[in-house]
């Protein structure tokens, strides 16, 4: 009788794979040296701060180019991102997007972060909990629209070259937050 010496695989376990135990935090200091290191040299490179609204924008342009170029055509605002032979994925925003988002969910399955699950308080379902997610989303892309910059732009980048525009945006952003907290942490508690 012989005896095969070729090793036994498993079946691959996607359960395992996003069940794995979470790896401790960086210090916020060294993620906040680590920030503004990565902000200096954007700024340095390429003249270019970090932020990635416009990107979601140049996006819904990207499709409404593709199914309604005609009503692209017509609007000003879309028209400086698409129209005729311009390609609103052309823009140095659209790969920062991307990277942001493969950057965040390598460094999720890395460090053990990456589950499937939905954070939530005992007195909400999970059903509501999406919802209110989806609805706060839309909220914070229109609001970073007419701030003309998102969350990271307005704080990093108008931040950094001391913005008076910027600061102003980022009081009114946390103070709305914390004025809202107040009716909705009912959700959470």
């Amino acid at each position: 009788m012989t005896v095969s010496s070729k090793p036994v695989s498993k079946p691959f376990d996607l359960k395992a794979l996003f069940n794995r135990p979470a790896k401790p935090y960086a210090h916020p200091y060294l993620g906040g040296v680590i920030l503004g290191v990565v902000l200096f040299l954007a700024l340095f490179l390429t003249g270019n701060g970090l932020g990635s609204s416009g990107a979601t924008s140049r996006l819904v342009v990207f499709a409404q180019d593709q199914f309604v170029p005609d009503h692209v055509d017509r609007t000003p605002y879309l028209l400086r991102m698409a129209g005729g032979d311009k390609n609103p994925l052309d823009d140095w925003l659209v790969p920062v997007f991307f990277g942001a988002l493969l950057g965040g969910f390598t460094s999720g399955m890395i460090f053990g972060r990456v589950k499937l699950e939905t954070t939530k308080g005992p007195r909400i379902s999970d059903r509501t909990r999406w919802m209110i997610a989806f609805l706060g989303g839309i909220l914070f892309l229109y609001g970073a629209r007419m701030a003309r910059g998102c969350t990271s732009g307005q704080a990093l980048t108008g931040g950094a070259v001391l913005s008076a525009g910027s600061w102003v945006v980022m009081l009114c952003i946390f103070g709305g937050a914390y004025g809202l907290a107040y009716f909705v942490r009912k959700l959470w508690n």
